[in-house]
């Protein structure tokens, strides 16, 4: 390609609605243009990078014995209700009205769509296993899109399906997912993490998120540098400390803390570290009738260190607390008598139920609230002024320090952008849909499913939180929209120069090299700029002086300065550094 048949379109300043490095970068290199609210017009350059990682993508779903098609994006309601996700999935789920009043959705996943298709045409377990997957437009209405692709309204997703007999054939097929994924983010060339996810409601072990490491990344994940292990922020288990509890050493005593409604301050108040003292979260539960109508509500009192956060998603999954809210004042003064930021395990007005995560469980002479407002309790003790927690569970954060979950070092704690998830759902959508086959036994048995899902032009956003600096992008080469750029300086002025720069261009060429040639006739510096900011990983300038001397110049997007080649050996040089 030359740059004067391309469209190039370079902006030396980024948006103001740009917030985040790689919406500025793309919009500074003429990858995408904005047309509405988390909704963009993918530009030349930036569609040859989003055809290249659908190229890998494609590849390797092919080569794990996936089969692709391609589902519509306008659904009909039918199917999304026969789920009942037309009703529960919210807002973010576009639905519209064709001129007959029908409703449809534009689809955001093809959960309902693949299993329709399955359930036609799957009759018998021979048939089975079978995977299935599209490379397509999705569309999620965001109540707020932001950071360009990153959180847009539409996008193109890879989904793929997968359909088995029984729970262990269905582990089969995830597990050859899983591994297409890692080649795939292998072959990317991006530094990434494939971390445990939780499953959410339809439980199990068989979830996880590929995660792009990146500074700027929404999610925090976990692992251990000395082994495998590695979980979301979500998955990752604080492990109970380990030996007996130190006995008691303090008396209680009801402590004035005038105006310290926070563990931080009375922690600073009282001189002691924080880690003594225990924050308190009054949660509630609902017991519905028939109509959905609140006929009895429970309260709450969860314990933990003032240190420490709670985790939702670990609180969800204690019993009891499935469908857990936060509890409202009226609530919290109804049985504590007192207002939040006193608040504590003793001395209530009405009986709540307790649970005390595994760090509170463990602690002596720690720090609570004497629910009495400006006053605190100090020297509590389990056992002599409280009873033994009956129920103990992981409900915090893991924090960086923590000992790993396999015993095999202390975790670290980095910031991702998930780009992929692969997922067991066994027969959440086959049982709603009755999609059913003809086991072995010629007994009817329902699908067991799996999905997995990569963002196609979310990967290239990551790929640019990952790599860039004050220049611009930093592609790698298997994702880079050109691989080489040939920048002749003055070519019309000097035949030669001209000359050279074709010669390598058509031996590129004819060697497979996705190469650009500029030929716009652009000022060095203006020249070199626009690819430094569009982020093409070789640059190789022609310039009469050095061909005097028989030389070119090479410089990596990621070196400092340019380095001299030979002239006559620049084809063989450049095969060797793209290895070809």
């Amino acid at each position: 390609m030359k740059a004067s048949q391309f469209f190039i379109s370079t902006l030396k300043e980024a948006p103001a609605d740009a917030e985040v490095v790689s919406h500025q970068l793309m919009m500074r290199a003429g990858m995408i243009k904005k047309l509405g609210a988390g909704v963009y017009n993918y530009m030349p350059m930036g569609l040859r990078v989003i055809r290249k990682v659908e190229a890998i993508v494609r590849e390797e779903m092919n080569r794990a014995g996936a089969v692709e098609m391609t589902m519509p994006v306008i659904q009909p309601a039918e199917l999304w209700q026969e789920t009942g996700r037309f009703e529960k999935m919210g807002p973010e789920l576009l639905r519209i009205k064709d001129r007959h009043g029908r409703d449809f959705v534009v689809q955001p996943t093809s959960e309902e769509v693949v299993t329709d298709v399955m359930r036609q045409d799957i009759k018998s377990y021979k048939q089975l296993p079978k995977n299935l997957y599209q490379i397509q437009t999705k569309f999620r209405d965001e109540r707020r899109p932001r950071f360009g692709l990153m959180r847009g309204r539409e996008f193109i997703m890879k989904d793929a399906y997968s359909f088995d007999r029984d729970q262990d054939s269905a582990k089969v097929s995830y597990q050859v997912m899983a591994a297409a994924y890692r080649k795939i983010f292998d072959r990317f060339g991006l530094t990434y993490r494939a971390v445990a996810a939780d499953s959410g409601a339809i439980g199990g072990d068989l979830s996880e998120e590929f995660q792009v490491i990146a500074a700027t990344g929404e999610d925090a994940i976990v692992y251990c540098p000395g082994s495998d292990y590695a979980a979301n922020m979500e998955k990752a288990e604080a492990l109970a400390p380990q030996g007996a509890r130190k006995p008691a050493s303090k008396a209680m005593a009801k402590t004035p803390t005038p105006g310290k409604a926070t563990c931080a301050d009375v922690a600073e108040l009282l001189g002691v570290p924080l880690q003594t003292t225990v924050k308190s979260l009054v949660l509630a539960t609902d017991e519905l009738d028939e109509t959905g109508k609140v006929v009895k509500s429970q309260v709450w009192l969860l314990l933990l260190r003032g240190d420490h956060d709670m985790n939702e998603i670990k609180v969800g999954k204690v019993e009891g607390l499935a469908n857990f809210r936060f509890a409202t004042l009226p609530e919290i003064e109804d049985h504590f008598g007192c207002k939040p930021g006193y608040l504590g395990p003793l001395n209530l007005k009405k009986p709540v139920k307790l649970v005390a995560d595994r760090e509170v469980a463990a602690l002596a002479d720690w720090i609570c609230g004497a629910n009495e407002v400006d006053f605190h309790l100090t020297g509590v003790n389990w056992g002599r002024d409280l009873p033994e927690p009956t129920l103990v569970a992981d409900i915090r954060n893991v924090v960086a320090g923590d000992p790993s979950p396999d015993g095999k070092g202390a975790l670290v704690i980095e910031r991702g952008i998930e780009v992929g998830h692969v997922f067991y759902l066994g027969t959440k959508y086959s049982k709603a849909m009755n999609a059913t086959f003809l086991g072995e036994n010629g007994k009817p048995q329902f699908l067991e499913m799996g999905c997995y899902g990569i963002g196609i032009t979310r990967l290239p956003a990551a790929a640019i939180e990952q790599n860039h600096d004050e220049r611009g992008i930093i592609w790698p080469d298997a994702i880079a929209p050109f691989t080489v750029v040939l920048c002749p300086i003055s070519p019309d002025r000097f035949p030669e120069v001209e000359a050279a720069a074709n010669k390598l261009y058509a031996e590129l060429l004819a060697a497979g090299v996705d190469v650009i040639l500029d030929d716009r006739g652009e000022r060095p510096g203006a020249m070199f700029a626009d690819w430094e900011l569009i982020g093409v990983p070789h640059r190789v300038t022609i310039g009469d002086r050095g061909l005097k001397e028989g030389q070119l110049e090479y410089q990596h997007r990621r070196d400092a300065t340019s380095s001299k080649i030979d002239a006559a050996g620049a084809f063989d040089f450049l095969k060797g550094k793209l290895a070809l």
